[in-house]
């Protein structure tokens, strides 16, 4: 059985510059809360929904990413390339993996999913 998140939005990614600038803005305005990943990246709690900001890098059009959590990360790929989306980038990172597509009207997202634990 598919997990409550399967599908649904997960995440929400932005871009700052200044990830000092970001927290200040975002901690005082709305009370978020940030943990850092290191001097490029941080995330955030308190917005409702999960997301990060990638440091050193201005905001431009596209510079958000909407992500997506699946169960099943290759088995959701198939199926976004079968409706019709372009797959684009493919990461790994600590914790888990995700792609980034685009979808047919040209929206850029991107879907996720946690890294599988390893049998020892």
């Amino acid at each position: 059985m598919p997990s409550p998140k399967n599908c649904r939005i997960d995440y929400v990614e932005f871009a700052a510059a200044d990830l000092s600038i970001f927290k200040t803005f975002y901690g005082e305005a709305f009370g978020w809360t940030f943990q850092d990943w290191g001097p490029d990246y941080v995330s955030f709690e308190g917005a409702g929904i999960d997301g990060g900001v990638r440091g050193g890098e201005a905001p431009r059009a596209g510079s958000t990413t909407v992500i997506l959590y699946a169960d099943d990360l290759d088995a959701t790929e198939k199926r976004v390339v079968k409706a019709g989306g372009v797959i684009g980038a493919r990461h790994e990172f600590p914790g888990g993996r995700r792609f980034h597509f685009t979808d047919p009207c040209g929206n850029a997202l991107a879907v996720w999913t946690k890294a599988q634990a390893s049998a020892e």
